[in-house]
This record gives structure tokens, C-alpha cells and sequence, in this order.
């Protein structure tokens, strides 16, 4: 992405903090700096509790920092919001159990004053079949979809979702991700959270990976995938052998044993496979390059721990 192109989204040194149940203070995000230029379509990576909904909170002036600022398009978040160059999907609320899905839909539009078309949009959304639902009846990934079509409505330049598919089955996240890549093409801002790596992987062009309330990764999907670099070895051994495996195999960075195996990860595998084939130690050895899942764990444990 050129970077001519102006950002849509710029947060700097974002701290919150929460007090928890035992009166302790709880930093939940830690010092975020974000910086997102209008156009991409960015994943924000983490386990839960990572931080991602806080600071997405913050994002949206849902909550105030406790230090740092964001901007939206130059201005603060609640310009932002009024002038409708921002919504959002968000985990929970905003639906009305009692009305239909059109007449919710046809509801909000009204306040846009007809500038767009509440049919387009449904179908835009794949809710078109279910219209005449009521929102109470619908299912999780149904509910989803409503909340996405009432976040175009306002044809906003940026769209937030928080965990979008959660309560998704398979086939519910392929169509929710088929609309939403459609309607990415126009040139849309889109920034979502996850915990779902094949999510990241299929939809971002970028993934932005949170952990402990702060940014560990910051890169395309290849990108962070060589992050966690170097490859795992793993070979089935005695059991009586693999206590002097795991204190002797030379150039390994971690090391797991699980069902019988010794997995040795390394940033040299040949050097690991030699050893264990010199001194007889292992046998049914396999090398195996760190996919995204790898890149997740290793970024994400690496992170110090939180104070309490």
C-alpha cells in the first residue's frame, strides 16, 4: 500500500486500565500505537483477553483512554462517528427482539434519509431470504449479517467489527466473509478482530497481532509467519532417551514432548537431524516448516507477563 495514501485510523500509546475483583488494577491495553491507511482491510489478532475489544472500544469513543489518542480521518472518534464515516459490528446489543429483519433494516435506514437502499443492502448482506424473520428467531450467525447490513447502511469509508463470526458455524463465516469481500473491493477501510488464525489468513491484507494489551506483530501473513522462523523436527524416541534428547540436541530453541515424540524446534534442523541419527538417539524423524498457528503461539507467549 502506497504511502502516499492517507490514514484512516491512527492510534498512539493507548493504556487502559480495569480494576478487577480483588481490587488489583488490571493494564488491559499496554502502549498500542496503530496506524491504518485507508483501503486495507486489517486483522487484529489475539487469544481472548488479549486486549483487542478495549482497545477497539477506544477506537470507536465507546471508552476513553487512560493515556494516548486516536484519530479518525483527522479528527477525534466522535466527529468521526457523527459525520457517519464510522460504524461498527459489535459482539453483543443493538438488535430489537421484536421487530422482523426488514423492519429493522427499513428502521435505520430512515434515519439516513433514504440515501440508500435497504433491499441492496440486504442482499448485499445475504439476508434477503430471511426478511421476514424476526430478530428473536434468528440464529447467531443470522444476527451477524443484520448487524453488518445496518453497519453499510451509512455507506461509512471505515468499518470496525469486533469478532464478527463468534457463534458462527463453518458455512455461516464462508458466506460472511463472502459479503464482506465484496463489499471490501469498493475501496472500504475494514479493521476486524479475531482469534481465528485462518481468518486473518484468508481475509486481511495485513494482521496486527495483540497479546497481554500490547501489539507483538505487525505485518502482512507472510510476514508474520516468518516471524516465528525456523522449523520443527520431531522424532519418536525410548522414553528412557528423551530426557538426554532434550538437554543435549544442539541449536534448539524449544523443545515438547507429547505421545511418545520429541518435537525440537530450530533455526538449523539439519544440524538436529544429524545429531539424532549420529547418535542413534531417535527414529521416524520429521522436519516441518512453522505455519501461521506457530508464528500465533510464539509471538503471543514471548509477551512478558502483565503486572497485577
Amino acid at each position: 500500500m502506497g504511502m502516499n495514501i492517507p490514514l484512516a485510523l491512527r492510534a498512539e500509546g493507548l493504556t487502559k486500565s480495569f480494576s478487577d475483583r480483588r481490587g488489583g488494577i488490571v493494564r488491559a491495553v499496554d502502549g498500542v500505537d496503530l496506524a491504518i491507511r485507508q483501503g486495507e482491510v486489517v486483522a487484529f489478532l489475539g487469544p481472548n483477553g488479549a486486549g483487542k475489544t478495549t482497545t477497539l472500544d477506544m477506537i470507536l469513543g465507546l471508552s476513553t483512554p487512560d493515556s494516548g489518542r486516536v484519530e479518525l480521518f483527522g479528527r477525534s472518534p466522535a466527529d468521526a462517528v457523527a459525520a457517519g464515516r464510522i460504524s461498527a459490528v459489535t459482539q453483543t446489543g443493538g438488535l430489537l427482539d421484536d421487530f422482523t429483519v426488514g423492519e429493522t433494516v427499513a428502521i435505520v435506514a430512515s434515519t439516513y434519509g433514504g440515501s440508500v437502499d435497504p433491499a441492496e443492502v440486504m442482499a448485499r448482506a445475504d439476508i434477503a431470504g430471511i426478511a421476514g424473520r424476526k430478530v428473536s428467531k434468528c440464529s447467531g450467525g443470522e444476527r451477524q449479517r443484520v448487524k453488518f447490513a445496518l453497519a453499510l447502511l451509512g455507506d461509512p469509508d471505515l468499518i470496525v467489527l469486533d469478532e464478527p463470526t463468534a457463534g458462527m458455524d463453518v458455512e455461516s463465516r464462508r458466506g460472511f466473509w463472502a459479503a464482506m469481500r465484496d463489499d471490501a473491493g469498493n475501496g472500504r477501510t475494514i479493521v476486524f478482530a479475531t482469534h481465528y488464525l485462518e481468518e486473518a489468513d484468508d481475509f486481511a491484507d495485513r494482521i496486527v497481532m495483540i497479546a497481554g494489551g500490547r501489539v507483538v506483530a505487525d505485518g502482512s501473513t507472510a510476514q508474520i509467519r516468518a516471524r516465528a522462523s525456523g522449523r520443527v523436527v520431531s522424532a519418536a524416541a525410548d522414553p528412557d532417551r528423551i530426557d538426554w534428547i532434550v538437554a543435549n540436541a544442539p541449536n534448539v530453541t524449544a523443545t515438547e514432548v507429547r505421545g511418545g515424540r520429541v518435537y525440537l524446534t530450530s533455526e538449523d534442523s539439519d544440524t538436529v537431524a544429524r545429531f539424532l541419527f549420529h547418535h542413534d538417539a531417535a527414529h521416524d524423524l520429521e522436519i516441518v516448516a512453522h505455519n501461521l498457528e506457530d508464528a500465533f503461539v510464539a509471538l503471543t507467549s514471548a509477551t512478558p507477563e502483565k503486572t497485577r
